[in-house]
């Protein structure tokens, strides 16, 4: 029954696959992109007592991204967060609340966005890249380094019919920078969450129209 079963799974990928259009094989053009929400997460990760990694995310972002694939040093991002919607897994009742608005923590309440614009990429390697900007959190605005890697994308398909790029990156930050010390130890004390922040954006991006030859 398992033989079966597997057989005619085998069948219908291969069928599926067939009938499936391929993506264009134009370049991948130029332009403007929006994020892609449903692919896309941004995490944050502290030490929490030495004893394990604390993850966390933000749920309410948005990314607009200027990008050229000739010359990706030409590039450039900004990005907006709400720090009210950070969330976690099993979250102790109040402490989203408390972490996202209170003055001791993001102060969302008074600073309700959290902005990271790039004022340089630098091509590090093939794909790697380099990310120079300036993160504001809390009201206060620090520069900010992202470790990025262009995942590749293309010109559309024709389930898709624009272009599509992806990108991984990732960055460090001391939150004692942005007056956010709550929590952090002494040098003698290990009780409490680490200064150093670390962040992780793994994101699709959506841009121009695929452009169709005509016939």
């Amino acid at each position: 029954m398992r033989l079966v079963t597997s057989v005619a799974l085998l069948i219908a990928a291969t069928l599926a696959q067939a009938q499936t259009p391929p993506a264009s094989t134009a370049p991948i053009p130029k332009g403007e992109y929006s994020l892609d929400k449903a692919h896309a997460s941004l995490i944050f990760r502290v030490d929490h007592m030495t004893f394990s990694t604390f993850t966390g995310r933000f749920t309410q972002y948005q990314a607009n991204l200027a990008f050229d694939p000739q010359q990706p040093a030409a590039s450039s991002v900004r990005v907006t967060i709400d720090p009210r919607s950070v969330s976690s897994d099993n979250a102790p009742d109040g402490f989203l609340q408390m972490l996202g608005s209170d003055k001791d923590w993001l102060n969302g309440a008074e600073h309700p966005e959290m902005k990271f614009a790039s004022q340089r990429v630098e091509v590090v390697s093939g794909r790697n890249l380099r990310v120079h900007g300036l993160f504001t959190m809390r009201g206060i605005t620090k520069p900010l380094v992202l470790e990025a890697r262009f995942n590749g994308g293309y010109a559309g398909h024709p389930f898709d019919p624009a272009a599509r790029i992806g990108f991984s990156a990732k960055g460090k930050l001391k939150r004692s920078d942005y007056g956010l010390s709550a929590g952090i130890p002494s040098p003698t004390n290990q009780f409490g969450v680490s200064d150093e922040v670390e962040v992780i954006l793994e994101a699709e991006f959506n841009g121009p129209p695929l452009k169709v030859a005509r016939q």
